[in-house]
């Protein structure tokens, strides 16, 4: 199918989305993945000028600007890794058929893509992570809950610590009190 075809088309969804009264979005069957597809790049732009232009929805964890292996030009196209799968759908839905530097571009959801495996020895255990279980990491409501009470538990042991401190100062002044006493 033609590019101009399929940004239509997802204009059109999201149009249709809009005025009708669905409590689903066709978002939902990419809620699984935070990876986006976008084509029709200009091939002058580099990873910084994407990531400059998508980043305004959201933090950008990956990239990867596809390019020519004998030439190392951008072949036009590219993948992008949101820190939060909700990002992907304010990307596709704002950026998705816009002109930059004169060229339509394509926005949409991928659902199956990996980063590609290159030299694992070079990067960093966060990278490899990602690699590994993919982007748009399950969402943990509890986690600063979780942090508070950990916190709180801290705080308790601490308090417990300096109140056995005091109660053994005050036990030794007091037998140092009363031996002195029975010396007079």
């Amino acid at each position: 199918m033609n590019p101009m075809t399929n940004v239509k088309n997802v204009l059109k969804l999201s149009e249709r989305e809009l005025t009708g009264n669905s409590k689903s979005s066709w978002h939902d069957q990419y809620k699984d993945s935070a990876w986006l597809f976008i084509g029709g790049l200009p091939y002058d732009l580099t990873e910084g000028d994407i990531i400059c232009v998508f980043s305004q929805y959201g933090e950008i964890v990956n990239i990867n600007l596809v390019r020519d292996k004998g030439t190392g030009k951008s072949r036009g196209f590219a993948f992008i890794c949101f820190e939060d799968q909700r990002s992907t759908i304010l990307a596709v839905d704002n950026l998705n058929g816009i002109k930059i530097l004169g060229r339509t571009i394509r926005v949409d959801h991928c659902e199956q893509y990996r980063a590609p495996n290159a030299d694992m020895s070079k990067v960093d255990d966060l990278t490899a992570l990602v690699r590994a279980e993919g982007c748009a990491p399950t969402l943990q409501i509890d986690a600063p809950v979780k942090q508070e009470k950990e916190h709180k538990e801290k705080k308790k042991k601490h308090k417990e610590k300096k109140s056995k401190k005091k109660k053994k100062t005050r036990s030794k002044s007091d037998s140092d009190a009363s031996s002195s006493d029975k010396d007079i």
